[in-house]
């Protein structure tokens, strides 16, 4: 069973609360370094599928979805915070009664600002390189956010209960593997799967959008846009990790867990 690997969801759980009490701003300072983390695999993932968007292929989201799994690494062996797998750690800690909801909340809300401080940092820096200023590199990415601020809400919202979902169980299922080689295999393979499905992701969302806000873009891309997408995917996102990971899990193996203490 899950046992062990939930027992390490609840330390981690704990580990960030005790951070989150310590110094709020320091939680704050993780949170803003996770979306930047992010932000990296947004940027290698949009400048390698320009390339293939260019020449009209059909390798323009496989390419970019094998290199967005550097940004999961950067997370899991560089430290950060990401609201998204917050939605499952602090529920299911929740659920088994070591955090308060009242603290969950809190500890959501200021990841989530955090990540967005983190995001709006990053496409700043971006700006300033001027590597996304030209129209044959930030074609490819225009053109997806244009697409993501124009879809229907609900079907925003049912991507990313989806996306976050799966996102979760590339962090939860490495967590039961030994060594870092099949973990790492583990999580590009989830990363790869929620890019390529199309799900909606709240945070890569909030950073993809940011850096076509800062560069040269269409009138079709606006900051309305991006709160248009970034409310229902935020929703989606903690549905599926609180209630798809942490309630689920937290269900089918109560009994398993009750036996462990």
């Amino acid at each position: 069973m899950e046992v062990q690997s939930l027992l390490e969801v609840e330390k981690l759980a704990l580990k960030k609360m005790k951070i989150f009490k310590q110094s709020k701003l320091r939680y704050l300072a993780r949170s803003a370094l996770a979306s930047m983390f992010i932000g990296f695999g947004v940027i290698v993932a949009f400048k390698t599928g320009s390339y293939f968007y260019a020449v009209h292929s059909p390798a323009v989201y496989p390419m970019a979805a094998i290199t967005f799994g550097a940004a999961i690494i950067l997370i899991s062996y560089g430290g950060g915070d990401l609201f998204t797998g917050n939605t499952f750690y602090y529920s299911y800690a929740a659920l088994r009664r070591k955090l308060k909801w009242t603290e969950t909340g809190k500890l959501w809300v200021t990841s989530y600002a955090g990540n967005i401080l983190g995001a709006a940092a990053f496409a700043l820096l971006i700006y300033l390189t001027g590597l996304f200023n030209s129209p044959e590199v930030n074609g490819f990415l225009l053109s997806v956010v244009e697409k993501k601020m124009h879809a229907p809400l609900t079907e925003l919202f049912f991507r990313a209960i989806l996306c976050n979902w799966l996102v979760c169980l590339a962090f939860f299922i490495p967590m039961g593997m030994k060594g870092d080689g099949p973990k790492l295999f583990a999580m590009m393979l989830f990363v790869f799967c929620f890019f390529i499905s199309g799900y909606e992701h709240s945070i890569a969302n909030m950073c993809t959008f940011a850096i076509a806000l800062v560069v040269d873009h269409p009138d079709t891309i606006s900051l309305s846009g991006a709160v248009y997408n970034l409310v229902p995917v935020t929703l989606g996102n903690l549905i599926g990790g609180g209630v798809f990971m942490a309630y689920m899990y937290h269900y089918v193996n109560k009994p398993f867990m009750d036996e462990s203490h």
